[in-house]
């Protein structure tokens, strides 16, 4: 297996840049980052992990610029977003956004994205959180127009332009993969009709992973690599990733000033050593 970290990068902990070195010193292959472009102060959407809603969440970095910060730094460590939260983004601009780094990086873009859960913040962008699924679709759809076709044009229910000029393109070939978070069936069947990756959250279990694998296949999609987000380091938990094939685990890193995170990632790669 691989080994990467997800994280929430913020104003109060270690710097993209710092941290983007000192995982590629370590050996971890990625570096997955989570995205909300604010919190609203009525908090009527139910945190998921239940309780309060930690304090990272009011204060994550812009991915993409914190992602282009560790590409600076870096040459062989994959940039994801863990996970782009595309329903409530505007798609052009996404669509530039991604094709950029990907461009800056040499190609090393993992797009990871998701319909997201908090329904205020959603709101405030423009979005109705009752079609966030049906809109994501047609985003995906339409991104990936842009990203290979010169005159690219969309014409759906939820996204709609006619043809459009938008360089830069991607650097991979035929664009960015693009990592389908969640385990819904909704987002299976998004899996299967547009993803290249799979990015299910810790708490799916090993058997649910072989489960999964064995639909996919009978739909036709034996092709899509597993990228474990937010895992502990447990031995148990490794086993069992390693059980089912996953191809890539993604520690969920605390985020924390430098000199923490860095003995923190010593830890998590001694962790990894023996399933590499």
């Amino acid at each position: 297996m691989d080994f990467g970290i997800s994280t929430f990068v913020t104003d109060e902990g270690i710097r993209p840049d710092v941290l983007g070195r000192a995982l590629e010193e370590r050996g971890f292959d990625s570096l997955f980052l989570a995205e909300h472009s604010h919190i609203p102060v009525s908090r009527e959407s139910p945190y998921p992990g239940g309780g309060d809603l930690p304090r990272v969440y009011y204060r994550t970095l812009d991915p993409f610029l914190a992602l282009t910060a560790a590409a600076a730094v870096t040459t062989r460590l994959v940039l994801g977003t863990g996970i782009a939260l595309l329903p409530q983004r505007d798609l052009i601009h996404t669509a530039k956004e991604v094709a950029t780094l990907d461009l800056l990086s040499g190609g090393r873009v993992a797009f990871g994205v998701g319909v997201g859960w908090n329904r205020e913040e959603m709101r405030n962008h423009g979005t109705d959180p009752r079609t966030r699924g049906a809109l994501i679709d047609e985003q995906l759809a339409a991104l990936k127009a842009i990203w290979t076709q010169d005159q690219a044009e969309f014409h759906g229910e939820h996204v709609d332009f006619d043809p459009i000029y938008s360089w830069p393109k991607p650097v991979q070939s035929p664009h960015p993969p693009i990592y389908v978070g969640g385990e819904s069936a909704a987002a299976l069947t998004r899996l299967v009709t547009y993803g290249d990756a799979w990015l299910p959250r810790a708490n799916t279990s090993a058997d649910e992973l072989i489960r999964v694998r064995g639909v996919l296949a009978e739909r036709g999609r034996t092709d899509i690599p597993f990228t474990i987000f937010g895992a502990r380091s447990s031995a148990g938990e490794l086993d069992g990733y390693a059980r089912a094939n996953v191809e890539r685990v993604t520690f969920l890193l605390k985020t924390a000033p430098e000199d923490e995170t860095l003995r923190r990632l010593d830890d998590l790669a001694a962790a990894a050593e023996p399933y590499r």
